[in-house]
Parts: C-alpha cells; structure tokens; sequence
C-alpha cells in the first residue's frame, strides 16, 4: 500500500473511533489535536500531531506549541515529547496516531509528574477574551442598542432631570385613582 491510502484508511479509523469525542480535533485531514485530561484539570495538556507526505514509513511530526500548554513549563514539554518520540521509533512504518494519544493518554500522570504551573504573562481575562471567539464563531452578532428617533430622545430627555435620572416617583401607580375604584367596588 502507498502511504496515500494508508493515511486515508488511518484517516477513516480516527473519524470513526473519536466521533463525538470533545477531546479530538481534526485541523485538517493530516493534523490531529487530541487534549489529555479533563477540562479544567491543572495537568491536562494538548498533543498535535501532523503527518508528513510519506508518514507512516517516516515519523509524525508532534507538537506541544498549542495555546492550551501555555502553562507547562519548556522542560515538561520536551520530556512528554521525547517519550512520545520513543514511541513513534517502535511503531514507524504502521499507522501510529491512535496509539500516540492513547499512550500519551495512559500514562498522563508519569508525564505531568514534575510539572509546576508556570504563570503566564497573559491575565486569566485576556485569555478568556482571546478564546471566546474561537470557541464560539457562530455566535459573532453583537447586540444592537435600540435605535432611537429624534422625537423619542426629545421626549425622553423632557422626562429625566439634567443627569438624566427619571423624577422620583415617575413609575408610582395613582393610589388615589385606584383607593376610589376600589372603595366602590367594596360597598
């Protein structure tokens, strides 16, 4: 088999094992983000993998230069690579995808053993401001403030005093109007 069909029978196997997994991303039909451990978990961290035109007779090329590690420190990642890469040595020349965030997966722990949050210089705010839109394209409408007509201003403004505050009681119902209908309909 040529490493054109291997890659699209590989392909087809990771589409039908990770469909409906939150965890998996497919970029593109040669590169694939798989996140290790949970949302929210200190220790999870974020594997991409591409292949080359002639993988899986040469190696993958892995990646841990996702936005997501932000916080894992540069001697974390390059252990977690360099025992992924002891990994893809022992299965090149087969479809080795699967098995990389599997392993990676199993042994997330011995991985993360000696990592220590690094403080990012980015704030938590600018993060989530940063990820918002990526997370959520379809979501792009901004909401519209009501536009108003000129009369609707003018009358707007003979309401409110000179800082624009409504006077005192504008929303008070009539208690006179209604002690009357009331009183009458009591008899």
């Amino acid at each position: 088999m040529s490493a054109n069909e291997d890659q699209e029978m590989e392909l087809e196997a990771l589409r039908s094992i990770y469909e409906g997994d939150e965890s998996f991303r497919e970029l593109s039909p040669v590169s694939f983000q798989y996140r290790i451990g949970e949302n929210g978990d200190p220790k999870a961290f974020l594997i991409e993998i591409s292949w080359t035109e002639t993988y899986p007779q040469t190696p993958p090329i892995i990646s841990m230069n996702a936005f997501f590690n932000n916080t894992i420190s540069s001697a974390v990642k390059q252990s977690i690579l360099a025992k992924l890469q002891e990994a893809v040595e022992v299965n090149l020349g087969t479809a080795m995808t699967y098995t990389l965030f599997e392993y990676a997966k199993d042994n997330k722990d011995q991985f993360m053993e000696n990592h220590q949050p690094v403080n990012s210089t980015i704030p938590i705010s600018g993060i989530i401001s940063v990820e918002t839109p990526n997370t959520a394209p379809s979501s792009k409408k901004k909401e519209k403030k009501e536009q108003l007509s000129k009369a609707q201003k003018r009358k707007l403004a003979d309401k409110t005093d000179h800082k624009g505050e409504l006077p005192r009681g504008w929303n008070w119902v009539d208690v006179v109007k209604l002690s009357k209908t009331g009183s009458k309909e009591d008899e």
